[in-house]
């Protein structure tokens, strides 16, 4: 059985694009980020024109929603063959806010969205996780 094992680039920019469309769409300015499995960031984008260094909530929540899906099945996952990137991802101080991204009941990735109430930022990623859902 073939698995998925990270975000391509396309996939990343897909998951930008549609985040950053229903983000527009609602007239919120918002942080998003798109963090591979052990919740590195991949991309990172504000809306509201500030610098991109400022968006520690937004990075948090992508790296923790990463981290904290792996860490609740690691050990399970480790001894199955399963990755185990989140071995090496900085300490993870909170396990909420954002959005798995999860092919075939595997997790490669996350987005996390800060700036607006936790049902808006929810909506925002669920966007970006739907444009590369198969």
């Amino acid at each position: 059985m073939k698995t998925k094992a990270v975000l391509s680039q396309t996939e990343v920019t897909a998951i930008l694009d549609a985040a950053r469309s229903e983000a527009q769409n609602n007239g919120w300015a918002v942080t998003i980020v798109v963090a591979d499995d052990g919740g590195h960031p991949l991309a990172l984008e504000r809306l509201d024109g500030c610098a991109p260094i400022a968006s520690y909530i937004a990075t948090e929540k992508a790296r923790s929603a990463a981290v904290g899906r792996r860490e609740t099945k690691g050990y399970e996952d480790m001894v199955n063959g399963g990755r185990n990137a989140f071995l090496s991802a900085p300490v993870v101080c909170s396990l909420e806010g954002g959005v798995p991204v999860i092919v075939e009941g595997q997790v490669i990735g996350s987005v996390g969205v800060s700036g607006v109430t936790a049902a808006q930022d929810a909506q925002i990623a669920k966007a970006g996780v739907a444009a590369i859902a198969n």
